[in-house]
């Protein structure tokens, strides 16, 4: 990348030089000098053609007899434009939203979405941007699609899904190289909205709700257990204390006559009773 980069640097160094060499010729300046003479002869007026104003966001690029001016863009504020001899092109330096409309996929796992995103880019050679490709903003909106395209198809449904990130990073990296010789670095790559067919979202939702009743199943299982674990501690308690046992039976009663009034059957234990049979054996009989 590193060599692709620095060619368009070397190509202009020897553009520049060939210019020295070469320079407008005899006619060129001829016409220039016409062209100055022109300007002076009609100086009330010719403010209105030559002058021209360029804003802070937006630079000039002025061609001169089919040249570049001093091989860079001029502005912002006022420049001289000559008549006859001077061509100028505006370029915006401003940051450009470059909305990608839904694009059908075909993914690497042979599903078919519809996927959609935003670049945002900016010119930040003017020259370049004019002298090096036809129409830099059309160019940019083709190959934003066509590299789009190219990157998800290489990812898989879950990858596009989950990865959307590390996926547009991808993209904008690809695109600032791609467009570097054009003079437009790409600032920001989002994917907008990722669109799958309806039969594939039910399948997906079915998946998804049999994923979560499987792991509720293995939750209350878990539980179940957990619980069966604390039971045998408790019955090893009440083994060990019999009293205990009474206790929280008197307990429990007291938790359902305060939740529901109804009555309640309280059996007594047999040893109290054994207590009361002792105690009419042991009265005189007077009969």
């Amino acid at each position: 990348m590193d060599s692709e980069r620095g060619s368009p640097g070397k190509e202009s160094k020897e553009m520049l030089v060939a210019d020295k060499k070469e320079g407008i010729g005899v006619c060129g300046w001829i016409l220039i000098s016409f062209s100055f003479l022109l300007v002076l002869i009609t100086f009330p007026f010719s403010i209105w053609m030559c002058f021209k104003v360029i804003r802070e966001y937006e630079r000039a690029v002025i061609f001169r007899l089919g040249r570049i001016v001093s091989k860079k863009a001029k502005g912002p504020g006022l420049i001289l434009v000559l008549p006859c001899t001077d061509v100028f092109a505006r370029v915006d330096l401003r940051t450009v939203t470059c909305h990608i409309p839904p694009q059908e996929i075909l993914t690497k796992d042979s599903v078919t979405t519809q996927v959609d995103g935003v670049v945002y880019y900016k010119i930040y050679s003017a020259v370049c941007a004019v002298a090096n490709v036809t129409n830099v903003h059309l160019a940019t909106y083709l190959l934003a699609q066509t590299t789009l395209r190219n990157v998800l198809g290489t990812q898989t449904l879950s990858q596009i899904l989950s990865g959307r990130e590390e996926i547009a990073h991808n993209i904008q990296s690809i695109l600032d190289n791609a467009t570097d010789r054009w003079g437009i670095k790409v600032a920001r790559v989002e994917i907008k909205d990722v669109r799958i067919p309806m039969e594939m979202q039910r399948a997906m939702a079915a998946e998804a709700e049999a994923t979560r009743e499987a792991r509720a199943k293995v939750i209350a299982a878990e539980g179940e257990v957990n619980a069966s674990k604390a039971l045998k501690q408790a019955s090893t308690v009440l083994v060990e204390a019999p009293a205990a046992l009474q206790l929280r039976y008197l307990q429990t009663l007291t938790t359902l006559a305060t939740e529901k009034n109804s009555t309640i059957l309280f059996p007594l234990p047999i040893n109290v009773l054994q207590g009361f049979n002792n105690n009419n054996r042991t009265k005189p009989n007077f009969y």
